[in-house]
This record gives C-alpha cells, sequence and structure tokens, in this order.
C-alpha cells in the first residue's frame, strides 16, 4: 500500500472513530419550581429551548412545581439540584440548620401585589388602610401584613379575610382589596369582571425581598462551584433572551408542561414584569440579572426583625452568596 493510500486508510479510520465516539458528557441538572409552568418561570424554559443551558455543557430538567409538589424537600433530599426558594425561606432554614443557600435572585423584585377596586379613593398604597376587608393568605397575613402595620398608618388584623384563590368576593365587594400576583390575579379579574383593578406592588413600596431564586444545597455551592456557576449565568442568559429575544420555543415548552396556560395570560405576565422592572431593576441594573448584594439581603432581614419573623442573632449572611453573581453577564443580550 503507497503512502498515500496508508494515510487515506488512517484518516478514514480515525473519522469512523470519532463518529463512533459520543460527544463529550453533560452534566446532568434539575431545577425545581415553585408552582406550574408560566412566563415568570420562562428564563429557566428559554435556556432549554434555545440551547443555552447545553452550551454551558448542561442537561437541565425543570421539575415543575405545584398544588401536590414537593420540590423544596426534594431539594433537602438531595433529589434536585437547585430550587426556585425565597430570602425568607433560606432564612428559615438557618434558623433550622438546614443547609441551603440562595446563590440568584432572579426578580430584583418581589411580585406580589394588593389590588383594590378603581373609583373607590384608592389611589395609593397607604389607602388601602381604609378598606375594612383585605383578603390575604395565612402567609401573607404572618409576612407582608405584619409589615404593612410596622410601615403604614391605619391596617388592622380585623381586615383581614381568608383568601381562596377564587377572586369572586372580592369582584362582589368594592370596599374589599385582595392580594395576588402582578402577572396573574390583575389579569383574572380583567377577564372575570370586565373592569381593570388598582394594582399596588408591594416593592415599590419598600417591602423589599428578592424572588425567584436559585437556591443550593451549601455542598453542593463548596464541591461544584463550576457547576453552580454555568447554571447560574446560563439561566441569567436565558432570562435575557426571554425577555428581550424570541421566547416562542419557550413558551411552547411551558404550555406543553401547563396546557391551561394561554398565550394572552403569558404575554401580560411578560408585559408586566419588564414594565415594573421585576426583573431588570435595582442591583440588576448594574450587576446584570440575578444580582444578590449584602445591603439589599439585609434590608429584608432587618424588616422581618422589626416585625418579629426573626430575631436579631440570626446569621442571615448565611442564607446567600455573591459568589456567582452581579458579574453583568448577559446583559449585552439586552435590546
Amino acid at each position: 500500500m503507497s503512502t498515500t493510500s496508508k494515510t487515506a486508510a488512517l484518516a478514514g479510520a480515525a473519522l469512523m472513530a470519532a463518529a463512533a465516539t459520543p460527544a463529550f458528557a453533560l452534566d446532568e441538572v434539575s431545577y425545581g419550581t415553585n408552582w406550574l409552568a408560566q412566563a415568570e418561570h420562562g428564563g429557566f424554559y428559554q435556556a432549554v429551548a434555545d440551547g443555552t443551558y447545553e452550551k454551558y455543557g448542561l442537561d437541565v430538567t425543570i421539575v415543575q412545581g405545584g398544588p401536590q409538589a414537593a420540590n423544596r424537600a426534594l431539594l433537602i433530599a438531595g433529589k434536585v439540584d437547585f430550587y426556585m426558594g425565597s430570602p425568607q425561606g433560606e432564612l428559615d432554614a438557618v434558623v433550622e440548620d438546614i443547609p441551603l443557600i440562595d446563590v440568584a435572585a432572579m426578580f430584583q423584585k418581589d411580585p406580589q401585589i394588593l389590588m383594590a377596586h378603581p373609583d373607590q379613593g384608592i389611589e395609593e398604597f397607604a389607602d388601602l388602610a381604609k378598606l375594612p376587608t383585605i383578603f390575604m393568605g395565612k402567609d401573607g397575613f404572618l409576612s407582608y401584613f405584619q409589615w404593612m402595620k410596622a410601615n403604614f398608618d391605619g391596617f388592622d388584623d380585623a381586615q383581614y379575610k381568608p383568601y381562596t384563590f377564587n377572586p369572586a368576593p372580592f369582584i362582589a365587594d368594592p370596599q374589599s382589596a385582595q392580594q395576588g400576583y402582578l402577572t396573574s390575579e390583575p389579569y383574572s379579574v380583567e377577564k372575570e369582571a370586565g373592569w381593570s383593578p388598582k394594582v399596588f406592588l408591594l416593592a415599590d413600596s419598600g417591602y423589599s425581598p428578592y424572588s425567584t431564586m436559585i437556591t443550593a444545597q451549601k455542598k453542593l455551592v463548596e464541591e461544584n462551584p463550576d457547576l453552580v456557576q454555568r447554571f447560574v449565568d446560563a439561566s441569567i442568559e436565558g432570562w435575557y433572551n426571554y425577555l428581550y429575544g424570541d421566547n416562542a420555543a419557550a413558551n411552547e415548552l411551558i404550555k406543553a408542561d401547563n396546557p391551561e396556560m394561554t398565550d394572552e395570560q403569558i404575554a401580560y405576565s411578560i408585559e408586566k414584569m419588564k414594565e415594573y422592572g421585576i426583573v431588570v431593576s435595582g442591583d440588576a441594573d448594574e450587576g446584570g440579572i440575578g444580582c444578590i448584594t449584602d445591603a439589599h439581603y439585609k434590608t429584608f432581614f432587618d424588616d422581618m426583625v422589626d416585625i418579629g419573623l426573626f430575631t436579631s442573632d440570626v446569621d442571615y449572611t448565611k442564607a446567600f452568596t455573591t459568589q456567582f453573581v452581579c458579574k453583568g453577564v448577559g446583559k449585552d443580550l439586552m435590546k
């Protein structure tokens, strides 16, 4: 066989071997959400749909939350790698000596709202104290309503009535307010009642928790920080692309996981997230989506100490790390 033939044969064998060899293995990662699939989870679905996670060497499974889900418990048990936690949840974990930690805050503002009827003289947040009834869940009554009482005059426990996730009592009573999510309940009321409620975002009145966290076990952060960094960076890019790029494929994945979700609801949610700066505002303006700062986290902790939810001796710094965020990742994707 000539040298040329030998070279060709060797090259062909090398090509066949390369074809038979699988591509490098992606790291399998799971992320548990806190509710059914929706636009408020869109950045994570985007990073799956457009290949961003794969670009970062990750094969990501989104584990959908919902009424029967226990994704936080799965994180504690090591059955999912990351979870859509909350600062209050991770502060609780510090108190309970559960080794969880927030590594990114995808929402700079909590989308929690109170809404009131139009034409009832409720023009600003403090005016809600005039109403005899506020429909709230028990968790809200124990957290942000106590913050409201501590920071505004006139709010009283007698206003509290349980919210059963049915807007009918609120719609029927013009002298009432109701809790909700900026991106959801106002849309439902508009559809059912035919009028737009007055919406008050608690974050714009000083209620300061981050929201839609990436929460992990501390063991993962300590033992595999590269994996954590790649998941955080890819998720951040996913959120920029979801809000400012082509999100059609991500929305199809959302609707596949949650068939009750509609295109109209998704569009409304995206519009409100952008209008109110839920994702891009505050620390994220400079540091990029996902940014966590000690000052912001401490403000929320101090507020919760003031209302007696935590004691001042809790080491709030154990609830989060700034190691993986505020690096401006993905800001060039914002159009």
